[in-house]
């Protein structure tokens, strides 16, 4: 009687999956085509970087031309630069004179398009992701206990890591010192649980949302309300989200909010006024985030998400495609919406227009693919599932990202925008590739649900909170677990990465807000 082998284990099916995936990626450009002749520029001088280079086609993903582009400037492994890379057309060979982003490689970009052939030398013009290396975090430096309930949300300020903001259960927000760990004001008012708090693109006023149907605003520099509570809400405030700065009437700064009364509220922050109701969901709104491009985005528990034009309120489309819940939403612009004008120079223009040009002028780099301004979002839901859509151009969904075993409770974008981040009930964290949705890296360390991730600003490293009481920071590069940051006596639930990569703040069950530093 023959012996019939066992089934293969789980090591070794995702072996095998892995080395079929593998094939599959080497296979999709032909060997037999030759190589380019390529001259890197740096797009902001307009300099050549070394001579000309031969690559083979084959070989010519970004991946290696980054390798490559690193070598030639001396780079260490460590000290790698992660880059962009366009190309600028001839106006002869190109109906539109857009720069033509290369995605992936150059026989996807140029030549299978017929922009070049392999008998001309291509001009290729690169920009630095990240000009700065922001250090993992690895010891805590502040447990600053205050709180007398968890702690539920925490986000630091858009101009420096020294001042932080957590909301708890104990009806009220403190903003905090993270210089000298201490609390510097507690922000009294709410009558019910705090659910959210965002600090505004200015820097000058802090916004909270709670379980007592109201939305509150403060100063962030005295820590006193600025007039009474927003009111209009019949349910709990569930996210919030602040007008783009160079989107804002000058002295006008506008707020949204979501609620579980399945209704967004714009909110004149001056006048404390609902300018505008957005109604039409079924269900409990989850998300809010408001685009570079004048569109609000909302996510809600009737399965769809929702595009509001915040001018008019008028609603432009529905997405469905999900089978249950919508619990997040991200936008790729997300991080430069929220730091407005600040930079790690931590450098502020002087005039108010000089301001708001900075700030409409880092929207326009970060956003502008291919000579378009393109702000992608992404989508986690209940049904296992997280759908990437482009919204200015399909109402279809790009990709749908397959993987988590359990519900998805959040995702993020890099701040470069070229990585998205997702968190799941069943302990794992996902990265994936934002232009195509395709899989990369499965973060398994977590032994209990993960509630929520960040990025490091220069979108090089990632930090996960979980119910399993830590947090951990993940090198995205390689998928690898730096950093595991003990401390935390109980869940943790609220995470952030300071703009400026110098901190980590989180919060949790055991009530103690937790800076970590490298």
């Amino acid at each position: 009687m023959a012996t019939v082998l066992p089934p293969p284990n789980k090591r070794q099916r995702l072996e095998t999956a892995e080395k079929t995936r593998k094939q599959q990626d080497v296979a999709s450009i032909p060997h037999d085509l030759g190589s380019f002749r390529i001259q890197f520029v740096d797009k902001t001088t307009g300099k050549p970087t070394g001579g000309l280079v031969s690559i083979p086609v084959a070989d010519s993903t970004v991946k290696n031309l980054e390798l490559l582009l690193n070598s030639l400037q001396g780079n260490d492994a460590s000290e790698r630069v992660p880059y962009r890379f366009t190309y600028q057309p001839d106006s002869g060979n190109h109906s539109s004179n857009a720069d033509v982003d290369i995605a992936s490689d150059l026989h996807k970009s140029l030549l299978q398009p017929g922009l070049k052939t392999t008998e001309e030398s291509i001009s290729l013009h690169y920009t630095p992701q990240a000009i700065f290396r922001v250090r993992a975090v690895s010891r805590c430096s502040s447990s600053i206990p205050g709180h007398g309930e968890a702690i539920l949300a925490t986000q630091f300020s858009s101009a420096s890591s020294s001042r932080m903001v957590s909301g708890s259960g104990d009806n009220t927000a403190r903003i905090w010192d993270c210089d000298t760990g201490t609390p510097l004001h507690t922000l009294k008012g709410h009558t019910s649980w705090v659910l959210v708090v965002s600090w505004s693109p200015d820097d000058s006023m802090i916004a909270t949302g709670s379980m007592d149907n109201t939305v509150r605003l403060w100063d962030s520099q005295t820590g006193a309300a600025l007039g009474q509570p927003l009111k209009g809400h019949s349910k709990w405030v569930r996210s919030l989200a602040w007008e783009p700065y160079h989107l804002q009437p000058p002295g006008r700064p506008r707020l949204a909010s979501a609620s579980k009364d399945a209704t967004v509220r714009i909110w004149d922050v001056v006048s404390k006024r609902i300018e505008i109701v957005l109604s039409g969901h079924k269900g409990s709104v989850s998300c809010v985030r408001w685009g570079g491009t004048g569109k609000i985005y909302t996510s809600s528990q009737d399965k769809t998400v929702k595009i509001w034009d915040s001018s008019t309120g008028s609603l432009l489309n529905t997405l469905t495609a999900h089978a249950h819940w919508v619990n997040h939403l991200a936008l790729s612009t997300d991080f430069v919406l929220r730091t407005a004008y600040h930079d790690h120079t931590g450098q502020v223009p002087a005039s108010d227009t000089q301001k708001l040009a900075k700030a409409r002028l880092q929207f326009e780099n970060s956003a502008t693919i291919a000579g378009e301004i393109v702000e992608r979002l992404v989508s986690a839901s209940d049904d296992f599932t997280i759908y990437l859509w482009n919204p200015s151009s399909t109402l279809k969904p790009i990709a749908r990202l397959l993987g988590h075993q359990k519900q998805v409770n959040h995702v993020t974008f890099s701040p470069n925008g070229q990585l998205i981040a997702s968190a799941g009930f069943d302990n794992h964290v996902k990265l994936w590739n934002s232009s195509d949705g395709k899989f990369l890296f499965s973060l398994r360390a977590h032994v209990g649900p993960v509630y929520m991730t960040s990025f490091s600003a220069d979108s090089r490293l990632l930090v996960s909170a979980s119910k399993d009481t830590t947090l951990k920071v993940w090198d995205v590069a390689t998928g690898k677990m730096k950093e595991d940051l003990i401390g935390h006596k109980d869940e943790v639930f609220a995470v952030d990465w300071a703009p400026d990569g110098g901190r980590v703040a989180s919060g949790g069950k055991d009530k103690a807000v937790r800076i970590w530093r490298h």
